[in-house]
């Protein structure tokens, strides 16, 4: 959230079928997934209903974000990125702020 005093920060968890862990997302902080392995299923547990219209999407592979997004799968092979349509027409971080169309902090 534009404003906030970890903005432009990230963190990376784990989610595997080992340890089964879950993890909470307040409202407006951005999230990502990167499957390390075919046939991976999300599953989301919201506050509200699903509502597209309330979605802000970023690049997640633009440098400004900068993630350190895993490069090796589970298994030690490359991962080769497949980003999805929606992914790809995801406007840059420097973008989305310019635009005004980030959640803003309500500190």
């Amino acid at each position: 959230r534009v404003g906030s005093p970890t903005f432009g920060q990230w963190d990376s968890v784990l989610i595997d079928d080992v340890d089964r862990r879950a993890v909470f997302l307040p409202a407006g902080l951005g999230h990502a997934i990167l499957s390390l392995e075919d046939g991976s299923t999300v599953m989301y547990l919201c506050s509200i209903e699903y509502t597209p219209s309330l979605d802000r999407d970023l690049n997640p592979l633009d440098p400004d974000l900068g993630i350190d997004w895993q490069t090796h799968a589970r298994d030690g092979s490359v991962l080769e990125y497949q980003l999805s349509d929606k992914d790809r027409a995801a406007p840059s971080l420097a973008r989305a702020i310019a635009d005004g169309y980030l959640p803003t902090y309500q500190g």
